[in-house]
């Protein structure tokens, strides 16, 4: 058995999606599942491992981001600036503009299409805290002042999400769609304009807050689809149990604690969640804690036995045999092999 508290709310760095979506209080295992499943699964998603860059970059210049695995946004206070990724080439980016890169992919920062190079390793990089620093390159050129930062998706929560967003939204095509969004992109302009003591902290929180309403606008806005994981977390039975499943993985669930909480009963459930997902719910929530599996053993230094007992398992045995059955290695050989965190400097 596992305690109370979900394997997916051992983060605590950054906010709480579940803030914005007026949740007051965590339920314990397992959990009651409110009617509102999307909200549920949004509750247990983290933001974590969050670094920021405010910059102050003087034309000529031009920063290349590689794919990483991380959640990126930039924030245009004052340009010039411009955007380039493989699949949409170059696009300006005015004052007040917020791109969200979800997946993390390549992409280029310039002041002007036709400048080359990397212009960081001609900056000026002050630590201002532990998790935000100043950039600031010289010149005679017009400034440009951005606030950059890079996230940690806090485990597997809403991975198949991420994995289901475009690569690259900006925040002035879904304002429409918030009326929060317009007042928070304005709150961080004034911000960043006249910094004062405090606000690079406070800017980090604008931009915590202002990434989650992108997601849940996004969320909000997509059409509905009749199959994957949007369509099943949006059915008023099987996102029950969906959001159930993601909200404490450890649970010792079966298909007929799970067929309860959708309300249904254990063939009709099943026969739905296959439909929905493609897949049975025992190889759902197999893979599930697999994925989280991967994530412990990987970043959080814990031992093989630690992980199993966060996840369910009698035993490191049948958990082993569990892990390699799914992803094709021992849990031992990926706790050798990604262990430490990945390097967010500036987000790069």
């Amino acid at each position: 058995m596992v305690s109370n508290t979900s394997p997916l709310a051992c983060r605590t760095i950054g906010i709480y999606i579940c803030q914005m979506l007026d949740h007051s209080s965590r339920p314990s295992s397992p959990p009651q599942i409110p009617m509102d499943a999307l909200s549920e699964v949004l509750q247990d998603f983290r933001l974590s491992g969050v670094n920021y860059g405010r910059c102050e970059l003087r034309h000529p210049w031009s920063i290349a981001f590689p794919q990483q695995p991380l959640l990126r946004f930039h924030f245009v206070s004052q340009g010039p600036c411009w955007i380039h990724t493989e699949a949409q080439g170059w696009q300006e980016l005015h004052d007040g503009d917020l791109v969200l890169l979800p997946q993390g992919i390549a992409h280029r920062l310039a002041s002007a299409p036709d400048v080359v190079g990397d212009s960081l390793k001609g900056c000026q990089v002050t630590k201002l805290g532990s998790n935000v620093c100043e950039v600031v390159r010289e010149g005679t050129g017009a400034t440009s002042t951005l606030f950059c930062g890079s996230m940690a998706l806090g485990a597997c929560a809403l991975n198949p999400l991420i994995t289901l967003m475009p690569p690259i939204i900006k925040g002035c095509d879904v304002a429409g769609n918030d009326p929060i969004v317009s007042p928070l992109l304005a709150a961080m302009t004034a911000e960043a304009t006249q910094p004062q003591m405090g606000s690079a902290t406070i800017l980090s929180r604008m931009a915590d807050l202002l990434t989650a309403r992108l997601i849940r606008c996004w969320v909000n806005c997509t059409g509905a689809p009749t199959t994957g994981w949007l369509a099943a977390i949006r059915d008023p039975h099987i996102g029950r149990a969906l959001a159930a499943m993601h909200r404490d993985p450890g649970h010792n669930w079966t298909l007929e604690s799970l067929a309860g909480l959708a309300g249904q009963s254990r063939s009709i459930f099943a026969e739905r969640f296959s439909a929905v997902l493609g897949e049975g719910a025992a190889r759902y929530l197999a893979r599930l804690r697999m994925q989280l599996a991967r994530e412990l053993l990987g970043q959080s230094g814990m031992s093989v036995a630690e992980v199993a007992t966060r996840l369910g398992y009698e035993s490191e045995a049948s958990f082993a045999r569990a892990f390699k059955r799914i992803t094709s290695v021992s849990p031992g050989v990926v706790r050798r092999t990604i262990s430490g965190r990945t390097d967010m400097e500036f987000g790069l």
